[in-house]
């Protein structure tokens, strides 16, 4: 999909990316990365006697996971100036080794920017799970180039 700009966006757009399905390498490469090693997603035998029976993806590699998974889209490829924070992010279901993923992301609202250059979206991530289930879920904002930012941008970089 293309690059889209703040007046191609309207409260209630919905865009779904592909799946993905998480592996035990992803579990091991996120603790290398992020340090947690904490037992309930390193230790076997400690999550065995949990109410899990086995060990947990991190939370947080979901967070990661959407954003990636909103790069796939396409629809911000051009056109993101910068996200602006999370907000009331919940961890609804445990994400498993084995588990596949999606992004759902809807457009919650659309603000211009008083330069006329950029302006502001509300979005809503849901990370469901191969049941449907939403395993995570929480709301972003992000500044986002108009059609007439993005054409002085690129007027910009060439002269």
């Amino acid at each position: 999909m293309p690059s889209l700009y703040l007046e191609d966006f309207q409260p209630g757009q919905r865009f779904t990316s592909g799946g993905r399905t998480l592996t035990e390498t992803d579990l091991t490469m996120f603790s290398m990365l992020s340090g947690d090693w904490n037992p309930i997603h390193a230790d076997a035998e400690f999550a065995r006697h949990t109410r899990y029976g086995q060990r947990l993806v991190h939370g947080t590699l979901g967070i990661a996971l959407c954003t990636g998974m909103l790069h796939q889209l396409g629809i911000f490829e051009h056109s993101v100036i910068a996200m602006l924070g999370l907000r009331q992010w919940e961890f609804k279901q445990p994400i498993l080794v084995g588990d596949t993923l999606h992004l759902e992301l809807e457009i919650l609202t659309v603000e211009a920017g008083k330069s006329g250059r950029s302006g502001k979206l509300g979005r809503r991530f849901r990370l469901l799970n191969q049941r449907g289930e939403v395993a995570q879920e929480g709301d972003s904002e992000v500044l986002v180039l108009t059609c007439e930012g993005a054409r002085q941008q690129a007027q910009a970089a060439q002269s």
